[in-house]
This record gives C-alpha cells, sequence and structure tokens, in this order.
C-alpha cells in the first residue's frame, strides 16, 4: 500500500523537514510506503530550496514547483491529483494539521469502510467577529446549496484512491474544495482532532468575503431564483399601490401626496436592482472564467530523485501548463 501526503509551501520553511519527518512516522505506523509531495505556491521564503534538498537525499519527497502563486486551494488540488498513492492525504504544511494524524484517519477508514476521513475541530480559537463570519457562512451555503456541511472541518483528510478518481471529473477552474468534497459523495465521516493554532490564519475580511461569496454561486442557482421571486413581488405591490392610488384619486376624492414616500421607494427599488444586478454579474464573471478554460495552475518544474538514482542531480520535468481536468 502506498500513502501520498500532499502539502503546501508557503512561509514554511522551518516546517518542511518537521512535516517530513512526521508523515514518515504515519506511515510506517500503517505499513505504508510514503510520497510526500511539497506543492511550492510562491512562498517568498526559502521554503523551496529546503525542499529540493530534502528531495536530495530522499527519493520518497517530491517537490512541485508552480510558477506563481494560486491560492492554497488550487495548489493542494494540483497536488493531489499528481499523487499516486491509493491512499492520498492532504493537511497544512505550516503544522496545526499534525501528520500523525493520518494513523488515526487510516484506522477509521479501514474500520468503517468508508472513502473519506476528515479532521473535526473541537473549536476555533480566533475572533469572535471570525467564528462568527464562519458561521453566517456555513447556515447560508447550507440554505442555498442544500447540503449539510459539517462544521469545524479541517483542511486535514484521508481519501481513498477511487474518491481520488472522482475529484478528476470536476473540470471548474475555480476551485472551491469544501463544496466539491462534499458533492462528490462517497462515505465521509469525521475524527476528532486537536489543532492549537501556531500561526495567524492568512485569511483576512475581504478574502473570506470572496469565498463565501464565490463558494455560494458556485454550487447553487438558488440566488438566481431568489432575485426572480424578489422582483415578481415587488412587482406585485407595485401594481396593488397603483390600484390603491387610482381608487383614492378618482372614486374616493382624495388626492395621495407625499414626494418623501415616493423618492424613499424609488431609492428602494434602485438599491435592490443594483443588488440583484450584482448577483446576475457574479454568476456572468464566472462563467466568463470557466469558459476561458485557462488552467488552474501552472507547473515550472518537479524535482524527483528516484531511489534508483539516490546519488544524481534531481531531476526537473518542465510543464509548460497544467490543467487539472487534464491530470
Amino acid at each position: 500500500m502506498k500513502l501520498s501526503v500532499v502539502t503546501t509551501i508557503y512561509r514554511t520553511a522551518d516546517s518542511v523537514e518537521e512535516f517530513h519527518a512526521r508523515a514518515s512516522d504515519a506511515a510506517n505506523a500503517i505499513g505504508a510506503q510514503l510520497e510526500t509531495i511539497f506543492v511550492n505556491d510562491g512562498s517568498p521564503d526559502d521554503g523551496l530550496q529546503v525542499a529540493q534538498n530534502l528531495a536530495r537525499r530522499d527519493s520518497r519527497v517530491t517537490v512541485i514547483d508552480l510558477s506563481r502563486n494560486y491560492g492554497q486551494h488550487k495548489a493542494l488540488w494540483t497536488g493531489t491529483l499528481i499523487a499516486s498513492g491509493d491512499l492520498v492525504a492532504v493537511l497544512d504544511g505550516d503544522l496545526d494539521d499534525d501528520p500523525l494524524w493520518i494513523v488515526e484517519f487510516e484506522r477509521t477508514l479501514r474500520n468503517s469502510e468508508v472513502d473519506v476521513v476528515f479532521g473535526l475541530t473541537r473549536g476555533i480559537n480566533r475572533s469572535l467577529l471570525y467564528r462568527l463570519g464562519r458561521q453566517i457562512f456555513y447556515r447560508s451555503v447550507d440554505l442555498v446549496t442544500r447540503q449539510n456541511f459539517p462544521r469545524n472541518i479541517t483542511t486535514a483528510r484521508l481519501m481513498s484512491r477511487r474518491y481520488v478518481e472522482a475529484l478528476r471529473q470536476f473540470p471548474e477552474r475555480e476551485v472551491h474544495p469544501l463544496g466539491i468534497w462534499a458533492i462528490a459523495g462517497f462515505r465521509q465521516i469525521g475524527v476528532p482532532v486537536e489543532k492549537p493554532a501556531r500561526s495567524r490564519t492568512s485569511y483576512d475580511f475581504v478574502r473570506l468575503l470572496s469565498i463565501f461569496i464565490s463558494g455560494i454561486t458556485s454550487f447553487s442557482t438558488l440566488p438566481l431564483m431568489l432575485v426572480f421571486v424578489v422582483g415578481m413581488i415587488i412587482s406585485l405591490l407595485a401594481v396593488l399601490n397603483i390600484v390603491y392610488l387610482f381608487i383614492q384619486r378618482f372614486v374616493v376624492g382624495v388626492g395621495v401626496p407625499g414626494w418623501t414616500s415616493v423618492i424613499a421607494l424609488q431609492l428602494l427599488i434602485g438599491g435592490l436592482l443594483l443588488f440583484f444586478n450584482g448577483i446576475i454579474a457574479i454568476y456572468i464573471g464566472t462563467i466568463y472564467l470557466e469558459v476561458k478554460g485557462r488552467p488552474r495552475t501552472i507547473v515550472r518544474s518537479i524535482t524527483h530523485i528516484p531511489s534508483a538514482a539516490a546519488a544524481t542531480e534531481p531531476q526537473d520535468r518542465k510543464m509548460t501548463s497544467m490543467s487539472s481536468g487534464r491530470l
């Protein structure tokens, strides 16, 4: 049995060797051959050099160097689709996700006969605003997509080969793993883990808001349906109001003054129109990005030394582009 452990390099140079050592311990504990895949996501530190030096000493290490920073999700997705193991684990590279969790994940996967085991934290050690935002995000996504996403889920997960192969069938360029992992199906189960917050999250408010909006619009057309429904309701109310004003003026004989109310109503309708046009624009923008068919990531080089050539220089296989749909 072969275990592939995938992680990213981004300001995590100090964790590279320790991460691989723990992954090795986990592989030995479950009796598996190890493949550690480091994906350099345009890290500004010397993490790439550290990982490449490690690859020169250990043939179990593969280093994927992306041409620029694409974001954690796309980087992990690239590494996942390159991984060749019978089991594929995905974890954060800063050791917030402990590779030794794989031992418990593998035991649960085997005993429960599931295809995916993921980590669940008992709590999020972040600010009140961050925790509130997460709750709003999950509730909104559940409502819009009609999916029940697990709460406090971590990046860490262990996946079977057939599940990873199923992920290849998702060709979209804008990757939102939380949604794709869920709608891919298969039997999945969460395992409680202890996750100390060793590092400050790199997701600021703007980035979280962007993920929230794109996450909802990527997996459901319900917002468009709501735009239609609200538009119909406003139109109906407007017609009823016109009928009321007509009766007041020509039947009762009472004029209905009120420029303030008219202006307020115009501002309300104008704001709603801008909001609805914004929702439609997001969908159009998503279509625009998808139809261009650009690759999710571009790989500059892959560094790997086969075990039979451990004393030679690492192989740098150049790739001009990498589209996850073709991997």
